[in-house]
């Protein structure tokens, strides 16, 4: 006959397993104070401090190279080197996007340390991203068609005053010379009035992609600098420095391609250089009072992620790989198609095996 004691009492130790021993397992992983790992703040200082030098030297890097093109003809925005750098650089920006900051965005704004509601009853994540990316396009249709508008109309006024001039000078002549003045001024005004959209168009991209990079690059070393973990920040700053040079050289294209002035190149590159090395100042700085699993903490990184993951990905999508895919240089060579598309895939891979470490 078949007893049933030893299998009940088998059944009752893995009930009681159950109610008693898995909830303080989920509990362990689960905790809303500050890093549970062995920290060492004298080491993690160091390497901190040295992040803050490597970092600021890859970003420099990486935005001045193609800010170079001036004096090395192989970087210039027409040659096809150019156009596989950048495809490289933008696999980097949307991989960082989609594999780096997206997945951290939903980590931080799903986190259990959040309130049920409303963080839990709705996808904020995805929804901020999305209004990132749609504001994005607003603040990049508006301003260029706030500068196209601004820049025909004192043309338009110089025409005007142009044609009063001549009619004044030039007396019965005019019908022959305005004619030909006219058909002249038509022909030639075509190209240069593209080519000055064109250049509208690629300062907008330039600026509006590198405050999509701030926002990141803040926040992303305020973590760094707020950690007190050196295991953490070890692969983090590997990561970091190869993430901030091409990046730095998506960035240093669009900038290169506005044709900005020496100064004000200057400026947007040195801006971008600091953006992270000063965010790891300010993680330092606070460090002994961060908690970056404290609510306030969670939301704040988790709103900016989302955010800037939107901008990044609709920057390198629509202003960087759609808008050179379409040049007519790449269009018109099998050869630069082929290298773009391999330099993107190897740029966004590149940046995907990353996610394995930081």
């Amino acid at each position: 006959m078949f007893n049933f004691q030893p299998c009940f009492s088998n059944i009752l130790k893995l009930f009681l397993l159950i109610v008693f021993v898995f909830p303080t397992i989920v509990s362990a992983d689960c905790t809303c104070d500050a890093e549970a790992t062995k920290n060492n703040r004298s080491v993690a200082l160091k390497y901190k401090v040295g992040s803050i030098a490597l970092i600021l030297l890859a970003g420099a890097v990486g935005v001045s190279i193609p800010l170079l093109g001036k004096k090395i003809p192989t970087l210039r925005p027409e040659h096809e080197i150019f156009f596989m750098i950048k495809a490289f650089a933008a696999g980097v920006i949307l991989a960082t996007g989609f594999i780096h900051i997206l997945p951290d965005a939903f980590a931080r704004l799903t986190s259990p340390c959040l309130n049920e509601n409303p963080w839990g009853k709705f996808p904020f994540t995805g929804f901020i991203a999305m209004m990132s990316a749609i504001g994005t396009l607003m603040v990049d249709s508006l301003a260029t068609g706030f500068y196209k508008r601004l820049h025909y109309n004192n043309s338009k006024q110089v025409n005007v005053v142009d044609e009063e001039m001549n009619e004044e000078h030039q007396g019965h002549v005019h019908v022959h010379t305005h004619a030909t003045h006219g058909h002249a001024h038509g022909s030639a005004i075509n190209p240069e009035d593209s080519n000055l959209a064109e250049l509208i168009r690629f300062r907008v991209i330039s600026q509006v992609l590198e405050l999509g990079i701030v926002a990141h690059s803040v926040i992303i070393g305020i973590s760094l600098g707020s950690s007190q973990s050196p295991q953490t920040i070890k692969p983090l700053l590997a990561a970091l420095s190869f993430h901030q040079f091409f990046e730095g050289m998506g960035l240093g294209g669009c900038i290169s391609q506005a044709q900005f002035k020496t100064r004000s190149a200057a400026i947007m590159a040195t801006f971008f250089s600091l953006t992270t090395p000063v965010g790891i100042a300010i993680g330092i700085g606070i460090s002994s009072v961060y908690n970056e699993n404290g609510p306030t903490s969670l939301i704040v990184e988790g709103i900016f992620d989302a955010a800037s993951a939107g901008i990044l990905i609709y920057m390198a999508l629509v202003d960087l790989l759609a808008a050179d895919f379409m040049n007519p240089i790449v269009q018109n060579s099998l050869r630069i198609q082929f290298g773009a598309n391999a330099s993107l895939l190897l740029g966004a891979g590149c940046m995907s095996v990353l996610a394995k470490w930081a």
